[in-house]
């Protein structure tokens, strides 16, 4: 299949076009940058210069394809206004994404966050959040999903607010590098809130997977850790860069601080029974482990 990719080059992006190039599939990769087009190609893909912002580039890329997997996202989470227009830059390439493929019975595949439900792990069969800071990426993927009545075999993998990678990604990352700058390994509230995790190269292979097998209109879940505290996950990112763990206000993270502050385990049982993935990777814990002072 020959599959055009958003995002190819990130740290999600990377280990996708690695996992579709090593299972016999060929890469189109949107390339923002001549940096970026240097990456996809040396990764083995083709590059396509152009960005989320470029509709009719997105248009030639996703025509030309079998399948489209969308990564790309703007995480400028400066403040409010530019989250919005990260928002709103997505949700006019899915949508565009989307009318190319109509009729075609062509998969695309789009990411999404595991929505939070009080009390419990949230499943694949929970609505994605469509309120808040982030609910605008809900409802543009509500809208890519209904498209299964459309022609096109539209499917969300839904990440969980840690994709990771050698220490690195997600929001284990962003409280490094806070602790980094502020000197404190911190936390929202008393940190007993919950955040699920995955290892990029085991997302991969879901990606994969809903790519080659879901049915239109599905969600599925990349959990590999259903939650650890946000206080561990602190602990740890002290003790590696020898700095004092401890409560933050949530103003610490800005516009995403009532998000870093909510209880949000979530469950991947179904995605696993249904499609035979796998989680094999080092868990989050262990792989900040690999933090360097």
């Amino acid at each position: 299949m020959r599959v055009f990719v958003t995002g190819g080059t990130g740290l999600i992006g990377s280990a996708v076009v690695a996992e579709l190039l090593g299972h016999g599939h060929t890469v189109l990769a949107l390339a923002r940058s001549d940096t970026s087009a240097l990456a996809a190609a040396a990764a083995g893909a083709e590059p396509l210069r152009g960005g989320l912002a470029d509709l009719d580039v997105l248009r030639a890329g996703a025509g030309e394809a079998d399948g489209v997997i969308h990564l790309a996202f703007a995480n400028d989470f400066s403040g409010p206004e530019a989250l919005a227009t990260a928002v709103a830059e997505e949700s006019a390439a899915l949508a565009t994404l989307g009318e190319e493929l109509l009729g075609s019975d062509r998969p695309l595949v789009t990411v999404s966050g595991t929505p939070n439900v009080p009390g419990r792990a949230s499943t694949e069969s929970d609505p994605p959040v469509t309120e808040g800071p982030v609910g605008g990426r809900g409802r543009a993927v509500t809208a890519v999903l209904d498209l299964a009545s459309r022609g096109v075999r539209s499917t969300a993998v839904r990440l969980p607010r840690t994709v990771h990678h050698q220490g690195t990604g997600g929001f284990a990352g962003l409280l490094t590098d806070i602790a980094r700058r502020t000197g404190v390994s911190g936390y929202p509230g008393d940190g007993a809130q919950r955040w699920p995790a995955v290892h990029a190269l085991d997302a991969a292979v879901l990606f994969r997977l809903a790519l080659e097998q879901a049915e239109a209109g599905t969600s599925w879940h990349a959990v590999a850790d259903e939650g650890d505290t946000v206080r561990d996950i602190a602990t740890v990112i002290g003790r590696r860069l020898g700095l004092p763990v401890e409560s933050v206000p949530p103003e610490t993270y800005g516009p995403l601080g009532p998000i870093f502050a909510n209880d949000q385990p979530s469950s991947s049982t179904h995605t696993q029974q249904t499609l035979g993935w796998r989680p094999k990777h080092p868990s989050l814990l262990k792989d900040l482990e690999n933090i360097q002072p």
